[in-house]
């Protein structure tokens, strides 16, 4: 097969789709990876071959004069010409190449690099962390939302199909119209999905890990607990995390290993004696001897840490992190603080909770078993071939 595969540039977008095109390229097919300038020395790192994508609003408002998904559409169509896809495959977030595979009449799947986005009847709204109701009461009450959910999906869709129009498709029914109808791939753990009734073209296939190289770190020196703090590259531009969790553990029996993840302070950050900081690392090196991850609750960091069954403690910032968060307190895999409550108090008590109850380490420990027995990328690479 001929396969694109288009990504958002975050890392939490980027690095899935690069571990699918690896899979997909190493079965024999043909890969371009589409995604933001940044990733082109990584992707083409890996032997895959890089196409830089346009930058725009999905849904830009009509006085911004901004590229919207239709016209980055359009301005992808030369290169599908000139590749022709047997198809394609664009991330939750890059609605322009799904609607340019629809323009081109190839193959067309989705890659959802979290948690499945859609709500069931009865549930909470996706993204604002509420736990699954445990009485009929509650969940009666979430149904009465439904109506007040689809009056978004409504002007979500008219948006979508204004952009339909600019690329020469004509208006869907459907919400989640960047979503393929054909294949929904949901690269997280069946353990963190709630129980509902699955479409029959969405599959959780497990994480699709990808890492960057480099260079491993010195550890602090010593035999107790190593606690990683992990921030998201883009949602503390202050460094909160950061500070809150080395003010908070400085003092305690733990050595903690923290990185900036690139995002530069603008005021210098004390570290403890316990404690190195750095401003990258290699996950592979520091979750195998860790005990703990507090993060923000970003979907990859998270399915790294359990996948060597390491417990979490989430603060999510925002969107799918407070989803993420809710999933792991009800997976019993770990704890979330609430990122208006993130201070040293809050987080001294809840590392000190989530280290002195086990449950969290087995609970996490049976994720991992989970994660050995079952290949995400291959799975994902199966799955695209079925299309065909």
């Amino acid at each position: 097969m001929r396969c694109l595969v288009a990504a958002f540039g975050d890392p939490g977008h980027v690095f899935p789709a690069v571990s699918l095109a690896r899979a997909l390229q190493s079965r024999g097919h043909e890969v371009i990876v589409e995604t933001w300038p940044q990733w082109q020395q990584a992707v083409e790192g890996v032997g895959l071959r890089f196409v830089s994508a346009d930058q725009y609003q999905v849904f830009p408002p009509p006085a911004s004069g901004s590229p919207g998904a239709g016209q980055a559409a359009v301005a992808l169509m030369p290169l599908l010409e000139e590749f022709q896809p047997d198809v394609v495959v664009n991330d939750i977030l890059t609605v322009a190449p799904a609607l340019a595979a629809e323009k081109q009449g190839c193959g067309w799947g989705t890659l959802i690099p979290h948690i499945y986005p859609v709500q069931d009847h009865g549930m909470p709204f996706f993204s604002i962390g509420a736990l699954p109701s445990r009485t009929g009461f509650g969940r009666q009450f979430w149904k009465l939302t439904e109506n007040a959910l689809r009056r978004g999906l409504e002007r979500g869709r008219d948006d979508l199909n204004a952009q339909r129009q600019l690329v020469g498709l004509p208006p869907t029914e459907r919400f989640h119209g960047g979503t393929s109808p054909d294949l929904a791939m949901v690269a997280t753990y069946p353990q963190l999905e709630y129980p509902r009734e699955w479409p029959s073209s969405v599959h959780v296939t497990g994480p699709m890990p990808f890492e960057t190289p480099h260079d491993e770190i010195a550890l602090p020196p010593g035999d107790d607990p190593l606690v990683l703090v992990a921030p998201s590259t883009s949602q503390d531009p202050d460094n909160h995390l950061v500070r809150s969790a080395l003010a908070a553990l400085g003092d305690q029996p733990v050595r903690i290993v923290a990185t900036t993840n690139r995002v530069v302070p603008n005021r210098p950050i004390e570290v403890p004696a316990n404690a190195v900081l750095v401003d990258w690392l290699s996950y592979s090196q520091v979750m195998p001897e860790s005990a703990l991850v507090i993060c923000h609750g970003g979907h990859g960091t998270v399915a790294r840490a359990l996948a060597e069954g390491v417990p979490v403690l989430t603060c999510p910032a925002a969107g799918d992190m407070n989803e993420t968060a809710a999933r792991i307190t009800w997976a019993e895999v770990g704890r979330s603080v609430r990122w208006s409550l993130t201070g040293p108090r809050s987080l001294k008590w809840a590392v000190a909770e989530v280290l002195g109850e086990p449950l969290y380490r087995v609970r996490a420990g049976q994720i991992a078993t989970w994660d050995k027995e079952n290949d995400g990328p291959a799975r994902g690479a199966e799955l695209v071939e079925s299309l065909l």
